[in-house]
Parts: structure tokens; C-alpha cells; sequence
């Protein structure tokens, strides 16, 4: 091509559904901001830590719940294999819990919800309520004393909030369904849409730091 000479146009955008997938991809998360290499300084801080520590023991909770579903019910009380896989299920999910909790206080604490990350922070707490559930239909799922003391227990409070037709919390083969269905897949979506939302606005800054990306005043160039 000769100077002067103006390009040729390049090829008409498809009307494709995988471009049209491909752009609102783009546009709900940037490309960089889904896995960065690089973060703010004050991410360092132990604060930080939880929310990873979070995801790592619900990913051990996933895990030892797909090998008890193989196993089976009476699996984790006669095999000391199920046995193990179930005290690690067990021990995840308190780990679970801890970590979430101390998130939880530490980013309201910190006001989380600021630089329009509000939507971050009800899902989050969301979550958090809907873990809260798939660990209640675990321990009625225990097949064992525990688990009958505790549906015998619960089901007053179920019928008085109007919800007992439909969650009977003496039927185990239902609470057993709920457990390793309906709610992981809830806590599994909403904990996948917290992430998105978090790689999509960024970690939120201590209180007395600036956002990342914001002009700098005066007062602190000098």
C-alpha cells in the first residue's frame, strides 16, 4: 500500500450468537481482570485472606461431598475410608464457615459496598444465608441420632414460618436431595456471580485509601 492510500474495510462483524456471547463476556468482565497479576499493596493485609480461604475450604466441602455421593449414605458410617472423607467434609465446612464469618465482619467493617460494589456485598451476605441452609440439611442428612434430634427439634420452627409443607425436615430422603442439589447449586451460582463481581469492580480499598485508577489530588501529588 502505498502512502496516501486508504485501507481496505475489514470484514463485516457477524451477527453470530458466539460474537454476541463473546461481547457481553467482554463487556461484563474486561479482558485482564479476570485472573490480574498484580494487585494494590494494601490486598497484603490479613482481611484479605479470608475471602480466599473461603473459596478454598468450599472447594474441599465440593470435593468430599462428590465422594460421599459415590459412597453413599451408610458408606460414611461403616468404612473407615467414609469415615475420614467424611470428618474432612466435616472439618472443611467449619473451615468454611470461620473464614466466611470473619470476611463477612471484616468487609462490613470496611463499608464494602462503596464504589458501587453494593451488588458484591448482597451477594455475598446472600451466600452466606444460603450456606447457612445447605449446612443445616447436612446435618439432617447424618443418618443418625444427631440428625433425628435435630429434624424433631426443627420442625416447629419450619411449620411456624409456613414452609413445612414443602420442607419437611423429617423426610431424609428429601432433606438428602436438598443437600446435594438444589442448595450447592444456589451457593455454587451465587458464590460464581460474587467472584465475577468482585474481578469485575476490584478488591474494595481500605477506608483510608484511595481507589485504584483515581485521580490524585493536589494536596497528595505534593
Amino acid at each position: 500500500m502505498t502512502a496516501g492510500q486508504v485501507p481496505a474495510p475489514g470484514p463485516a462483524p457477524t451477527r453470530s450468537w458466539t460474537a454476541s456471547l463473546r461481547t457481553r463476556i467482554t463487556g461484563v468482565l474486561p479482558p485482564g481482570q479476570a485472573l490480574p497479576d498484580r494487585q494494590p499493596a494494601y490486598v497484603a493485609s490479613w482481611i484479605y485472606v479470608f475471602g480466599v480461604l473461603s473459596l478454598a475450604a468450599l472447594v474441599v466441602v465440593i470435593g468430599t461431598g462428590l465422594v460421599l455421593s459415590m459412597g453413599g449414605v451408610a458408606w460414611w458410617h461403616d468404612s473407615s475410608l467414609g469415615h475420614f472423607v467424611n470428618s474432612l467434609h466435616l472439618w472443611s465446612v467449619e473451615i468454611f464457615f470461620a473464614a466466611m464469618v470473619i470476611h463477612l465482619w471484616g468487609k462490613f467493617w470496611m463499608a464494602a459496598w462503596r464504589g458501587k460494589r453494593g451488588l458484591t456485598w448482597v451477594t455475598g451476605v446472600v451466600a452466606f444465608v444460603t450456606s447457612i441452609g445447605t449446612a443445616f440439611t447436612g446435618y439432617l442428612s447424618q443418618s443418625n441420632f444427631d440428625s433425628q434430634w435435630i429434624g424433631s427439634e426443627g420442625k416447629d420452627g419450619i411449620n411456624s414460618l409456613g414452609a413445612g409443607a414443602w420442607f419437611n425436615v423429617l423426610n431424609p430422603g428429601q432433606m438428602l436431595m436438598w443437600h446435594i442439589v438444589l442448595l450447592p447449586l444456589a451457593v455454587g451460582f451465587i458464590v460464581v456471580v460474587h467472584v465475577v463481581l468482585v474481578r469485575r469492580h476490584g478488591v474494595v480499598p481500605p477506608l483510608d485509601a484511595a481507589e485504584p485508577g483515581a485521580p490524585v489530588s493536589r494536596t497528595e501529588a505534593d
